[in-house]
């Protein structure tokens, strides 16, 4: 199970940490990588590539304001691409999640929230759970979890009034 995470600049790291984080608890190999789409379009490229040949099964995608990381890498794979808009301009994401969300038809980038890189992490789980069985049952447990867990939180509410 591979998982690719890219980010456009180095100043996106700390956002993207706890994504990967969760990937590795998964099990799931995580290549990450910081190659904007404007300053290392190249490099990009030839990344692509190799993950088109090597078994990457998800990319996810970081990147703020302009936020055309996304969709050229879309544009180059048909490697589900999960893109992440990222604060970082006086427009706090808005820019990023605009940009993101309006792919041209038959290009298609799934999208999070602004700084959703957990989300865009459960995600990638999602769609590797359709091959790989550990992964799906893990996530159904951690779902499972979830529930047992906001359940509790309700009941001590009502015990509480």
């Amino acid at each position: 199970m591979k998982v690719s995470v890219i980010m456009g600049s180095m100043s996106d790291e700390p956002k993207v940490e706890g994504a990967i984080r969760i990937l590795k608890d998964y099990g799931v190999e995580v290549s990450v990588r910081c190659l904007s789409a404007h300053r290392a379009a190249s490099a990009l490229e030839s990344y692509i590539e190799e993950l088109n040949q090597n078994g990457t099964e998800v990319i996810i995608a970081a990147a703020g304001m302009a936020a055309a990381l996304p969709g050229v890498i879309a544009s180059k794979t048909i490697i589900p691409v999960i893109g992440v808009p990222l604060s970082g301009s006086v427009l706090d994401g808005v820019d990023a999640l605009l940009s993101i969300v309006q792919m041209p038809s038959g290009i298609p980038v799934a999208t999070v929230a602004i700084n959703g890189t957990k989300n865009a992490a459960y995600l990638a789980l999602s769609i590797l759970s359709n091959r790989h069985e550990s992964v799906k049952e893990k996530l159904l447990a951690y779902r499972k979890q979830m529930m047992e867990d906001a359940l509790t939180a309700n009941e001590s509410l009502i015990e509480k009034y």
